[in-house]
């Protein structure tokens, strides 16, 4: 079975499979090797930084010989960012988190294709006037930041699908395995776009301990807040939470935001505990589906494996099981009816 979807035509890739732009962790040979795998990398910019930039493109653009692009997070981005990152040849350029309008024409201008990622159905609705060429409909379960009071994928993804017609959607949000793949294509998505599956990979920009802590954590040791950004003066908008794993700041300051955003002394002893190493220079971050995750395999093998786990999920869930139901609900004529699933 050969996974082919709107998405996987539209990118000339291999498979339905695309790397989350996570900045800090998704960068060149991240995404390199996802785009060598079969699926699409995207670096993680973030504000499009051009030093980084200038360090990560090449081992992407180089190494992968594939489809690739960049991914920012639009609240903190200027036009001269998203400029310098088209000259670079992206086949797709992804906004998140924020007013995507000052920025999409500009993208349209360079023939690059846009990706668009939405938290709630308002988010969805101007993705599509604004005439993304791809969405990414964000669940609630994913790593990192998304919205505050959004949705869980499973009940988001099939609205935002019906929504966007005939737009590719691409679902997110605790996907960590080929079963989420499969799950995200029944629900009607296009693919799937991974995050925290891929930070716990030989390629990732990420400490060692930040992969061992993906790989030994579980989905009940992760937590949606905003304390961290408080604690650590990040200006992130406070309609986005970060889903991490637990910190030690989060057990002092949960529930008590508002007196951590008024007391500076409390800011300046976070980044105090940074510099003697009491904490980690960043949180956590990681997704609910954090269980599935038990091993650090190179990213280009495991979007061979996600692939041909979903191809399996589809082909158990599409054969034909009849069975004989053992106490039957009554019917007028009494017969015994039989289902299939």
């Amino acid at each position: 079975m050969v996974l082919s979807t709107q998405f996987t035509e539209l990118f000339g890739v291999r498979h339905p499979i695309a790397l989350a732009p996570m900045g800090g962790s998704a960068g060149g040979a991240l995404a390199a090797a996802v785009s060598r795998g079969g699926g699409l990398g995207l670096l993680g910019s973030a504000n499009g930084d051009p030093e980084w930039l200038g360090r990560e493109v090449p081992f992407v653009a180089e190494a992968a010989g594939k489809p690739w692009g960049i991914g920012f997070l639009t609240w903190q981005l200027d036009v001269g960012a998203v400029e310098r990152a088209l000259e670079y040849g992206p086949r797709a350029v992804m906004l998140s988190f924020g007013d995507p309008r000052p920025f999409t024409e500009r993208v349209r201008a360079a023939g690059t294709l846009l990706i668009l990622q939405v938290t709630d159905l308002e988010e969805a609705r101007r993705a599509v006037d604004l005439g993304a060429d791809v969405i990414v409909a964000q669940g609630t379960e994913s790593g990192g930041h998304g919205a505050r009071h959004g949705r869980s994928t499973l009940p988001f993804v099939p609205v935002v699908v019906d929504l966007a017609a005939p737009v590719p959607v691409l679902a997110a949000g605790g996907i960590a395995d080929g079963r989420g793949v499969a799950a995200a294509l029944a629900l009607g998505a296009a693919g799937a776009l991974i995050g925290t599956r891929f930070q716990a990979t030989t390629e990732a920009l990420v400490h060692p301990s930040t992969a061992k802590a993906i790989v030994e954590g579980s989905s009940e040791d992760t937590e949606r807040s905003r304390v961290l950004d408080i604690a650590r003066g990040s200006r992130w908008p406070s309609k986005y939470t970060a889903r991490t794993l637990g910190h030690p700041y989060l057990d002092r300051w949960r529930g008590r935001e508002a007196e951590l955003a008024a007391d500076p002394e409390a800011r300046q002893g976070y980044r105090d505990d940074v510099a003697r190493g009491v904490i980690p220079s960043q949180p956590l971050w990681a997704g609910e589906a954090t269980d599935l995750i038990t091993d650090l395999p190179s990213a280009a093998d495991l979007v061979t494996t996600l692939a041909t786990q979903a191809e399996a999920a589809l082909d158990r869930a599409g054969r034909r099981h009849d069975f004989t139901h053992r106490t039957p609900r009554r019917s007028t004529d009494c017969s015994r009816r039989d289902g299939g699933a």
